[in-house]
């Protein structure tokens, strides 16, 4: 059953649910979230509350990416290259003749 657990991060309560035997974790990470928080706060001044968040947890990620370099993200592929418009038309060419012969093959086929 969820449990309902208090939170409080630079400075706003948050009532969060967790599965039951899971609150001290949650409040270990809160901890963890809102000293990141703070830190944030202290380096950049006033952020709102959304940029406070997102300060906090790069700082959490680069705070583990240091601790666990393997657990870096790896880079998104590149977008593949343009197709050449030429070269498309010839495919598309090509596929029709492919499935001009296959059809004169089935008639041959059926005929025979």
């Amino acid at each position: 059953m969820a449990r309902m657990v208090d939170l409080t991060i630079a400075g706003r309560t948050y009532q969060v649910a967790c599965r039951e035997g899971e609150e001290d974790n949650l409040r270990a990470a809160a901890r963890l979230v809102d000293g990141k928080s703070r830190e944030a706060v202290a380096g950049l001044g006033t952020l709102s509350e959304a940029r406070q968040f997102l300060f906090a947890s790069l700082l959490l990620a680069d705070q583990l990416i240091e601790n666990n370099p393997g657990t870096v993200a790896p880079e998104p592929p590149a977008p593949p290259p343009a197709l050449d418009p030429k070269l498309v038309l010839q495919a598309e060419s090509l596929a029709d003749r492919l499935e001009s012969l296959a059809i004169v093959l089935e008639n041959e086929t059926a005929n025979s």
